[in-house]
């Protein structure tokens, strides 16, 4: 298999989930909504508001209780109804191996990207690398599989925390 690593002709782009300004991923989100005659309510975007600024997968749970704190009287329907809502248009996404969300790197385009999630720290980092995708995709028609979804999502330990 060929390994995939970054050249200078390639497409690949390497992000990682920590945001320097999730205020300015609220905005590029708030502007692909009305590009796409989307409704993000206040509450979709307390709970994106919330997502950017962990700076690394936030639980439904923590977030609802992050919601109590500012209103005292969110439900767990209300948040997930909003969660519902960013997955379904892409704003966020759902680490599945971890039952957690991130902010989306790229909330302007549709796409599938695989995730390295560092058990010590719990970051993740989005890897925006079309060619896994398209990998994937290959190997799936090579087996007469139509996939209907990817979810790649990889487990070690980060930079960081190796360091330490």
């Amino acid at each position: 298999m060929t390994a995939l690593t970054p050249s200078a002709t390639d497409k690949t782009h390497h992000h990682h989930h920590h945001h320097d300004d999730p205020e300015e991923f609220v905005r590029a989100v708030e502007e692909a909504s009305e590009e796409r005659g989307l409704r993000l309510t206040p509450l979709r975007k307390e709970v994106l508001e919330l997502i950017a600024a962990a700076g690394k997968p936030v639980k439904a749970y923590d977030l609802l209780d992050q919601l109590r704190e500012r209103h005292g009287n969110a439900a767990p329907p209300t948040v997930y109804r909003a969660l519902d809502f960013l997955l379904e248009h892409q704003f966020i996404h759902k680490l599945e191996s971890i039952n957690a969300f991130v902010s989306c790197h790229h909330p302007a385009e549709s796409h599938q990207v695989p995730f390295l999630i560092c058990d010590v720290c719990s970051s993740a980092q989005e890897v925006c690398d079309e060619r896994v995708a398209e990998l994937i995709e290959a190997q799936a028609k090579a087996f007469g599989f139509r996939s209907q979804a990817q979810t790649l999502e990889v487990h070690g330990v980060c930079k960081d925390c190796r360091k330490g």
